[in-house]
């Protein structure tokens, strides 16, 4: 009787034991999670062509804000036409990332958001670079920078979200860089030495230059595609949807991740010579001024040469090929 009262008492115990770590796991995962409930995003941004500010909250408790979405719609309008569209949710969630990941201190400097397609084509009659089925016409794309931080840094970020392309424009007359939520590609590539110091365990889809992929390719795959079903907004790593010269996909899984038509060739940050809408006629030629007729250079000295090549063809004797012979002993024939 004795043994079974221990056993009752020590499993007791243990039960009791068990009730606090799991009541302590539970308040802590409610902090967690309430902390992350409680989470309200905000965005600071500039637009650098019409000059406004804002900053306005567009995400609480893990929904998007309806007033604050609007807000920004409005504020990343085609500037050109006054023309806003209805901005990705997304893309406002890859700069809040941006934001967050750099500790900016400056607010982040939009260079280009949505375009219309009227404005698409313009751009690409007038300048040339943008692509036909750009990401900025749909309302998936942003271009921009963030004073005092490299460019360098807000792409590596970009290519670590792989929530979609990531061009990197660091020679443009205001360097910067372009997120979309489009497929998940970059352009240009990051060599082999970039992706190994950035994905230590070789776990991305990026493709170096070359086309072979990094070690952990397999494992990002999968992770990619568990994210994708699970409908995350934000993935682990990227995949590259390169083509060649032919426009073919390098191979299945670039054909399934992008198309070369959607990488962007921005210009919306440097400052281009406007082109003339005229064409100036050229100037009419002037006359040149009549000359006098300029003396007869002097007769150049005879020469043995010069005397042969004064001579009629008829003058000439023509040499006549020696006849061939075989030397004694060889199979060769020699002149």
């Amino acid at each position: 009787m004795s043994n079974a009262r221990d056993g009752r008492l020590l499993q007791a115990r243990w039960m009791r034991r068990l009730a606090v770590v799991l009541l302590a796991g539970m308040l802590f995962a409610g902090a967690l999670g309430g902390e992350a409930a409680a989470e309200t995003r905000t965005l600071n941004l500039y637009y650098t062509h019409t000059k406004e500010k804002i900053s306005v909250a567009y995400k609480k408790d893990g929904k998007y804000i309806k007033g604050g979405l609007e807000k920004l719609n409005r504020f990343l309008r085609d500037w050109r036409r006054n023309e806003p569209t209805r901005m990705d949710p997304v893309l406002f969630d890859l700069l809040w990332e941006v934001q967050k990941r750099t500790r900016a201190k400056q607010p982040i400097h939009i260079v280009s958001a949505y375009r219309s397609p009227a404005t698409n084509d313009m751009l690409r009659r007038t300048r040339g670079g943008q692509a036909t089925k750009s990401q900025h016409m749909l309302g998936k794309a942003i271009d921009f920078y963030i004073p005092g931080v490299k460019v360098s840094t807000i792409r590596e970020i970009g290519f670590k979200l792989g929530a979609g392309g990531v061009g990197f424009y660091p020679k443009s007359g205001v360097p910067f860089v372009h997120l979309d939520t489009g497929n998940v590609r970059a352009w240009p590539r990051m060599s082999r030495s970039e992706l190994s110091r950035l994905f230590p365990d070789g776990k991305t889809l990026h493709l170096p230059p070359d086309g072979k992929p990094l070690p952990g390719y397999q494992q990002a795959l999968a992770e990619y595609n568990s994210r994708k079903r699970s409908g995350s907004t934000v993935a682990i790593a990227s995949a590259d949807g390169g083509r060649d010269s032919n426009d073919r996909p390098k191979n299945l899984l670039a054909a399934l991740f992008g198309g070369a038509d959607q990488e962007e060739d921005e210009v919306e940050a440097t400052v281009p010579t406007p082109r003339p809408r005229e064409t100036v006629a050229a100037p009419e030629p002037t006359p040149a001024p009549a000359t006098t007729p300029a003396a007869a250079p002097a007769p150049a000295p005879e020469t043995p040469g010069t005397l042969l090549a004064s001579l009629p063809n008829s003058a000439m004797p023509i040499p006549q090929a020696a006849p061939r012979r075989a030397a004694a002993g060889a199979g060769v024939p020699v002149a």
